[in-house]
């Protein structure tokens, strides 16, 4: 007996993919759009459609894994080891942004889609800067490392405010292309629906 792969899938996967290869263009510099992140949009993607939910979580860590090693290795040589510093903060956060595609993300809508984004973003920006505060982060102002008190910590999300701008352009950004495309697909090819 032949078994066929599901068409939903496939398609889900090749998605995730697509992002993958574009977040590793991305990080080569040489592309307009390299200092906004398409992983919020993976996380949220992976969690809102995958119905089961160890896909829902392997399948998107696995593709942020795997962009990873090619960045580390390719196309910054190991210059910072095979993974970089906290990489496992920044996978758990990843989790973290999957749960709130798996929850705020049941009805696919715009309104959803953007109050995952900005939930998304912020909670990536509070709990990142968070890690590099406890793992002693460098104070940018003076050099030295931030103090372990609430000032320390209020200028390490300080320091980071602009990357989260970034990351939450870059999540609107990709999560509407991709959630937009995935849904059109769907009324186009109803096979792709969930039965």
């Amino acid at each position: 007996m032949k078994q066929t792969l599901n068409p939903r899938f496939l398609t889900l996967l090749c998605f995730i993919l697509a992002i993958a290869l574009l977040r590793i263009a991305n990080s080569t510099g040489l592309t307009p759009f390299a200092h906004y992140s398409p992983i919020g949009a993976l996380g949220l993607f992976g969690g809102a459609y995958f119905s089961s939910r160890w896909k829902a979580f392997a399948l998107p860590i696995l593709t942020l894994l795997v962009s990873d090693l090619v960045i580390n290795k390719v196309i910054y040589q190991g210059k910072y080891g095979v993974m970089y510093e906290g990489w496992y903060w920044i996978y758990g956060i990843f989790a973290i942004i999957v749960l709130f595609g798996k929850v705020i993300l049941q009805k696919i809508n715009v309104q959803n889609v953007v109050l995952a984004a900005i939930i998304a973003s912020v909670s990536h920006w509070i709990l990142a800067d968070t890690t590099v505060w406890i793992g002693g982060g460098t104070d940018l102002r003076t050099m030295l490392p931030l103090s372990k008190d609430w000032a320390g910590l209020q200028q390490c999300l300080i320091q980071g405010f602009p990357y989260m701008k970034n990351f939450l352009v870059g999540t609107l950004a990709y999560s509407g292309l991709m959630f937009g495309a995935f849904e059109l697909l769907q009324v186009r090819f109803p096979k792709l629906a969930i039965v």
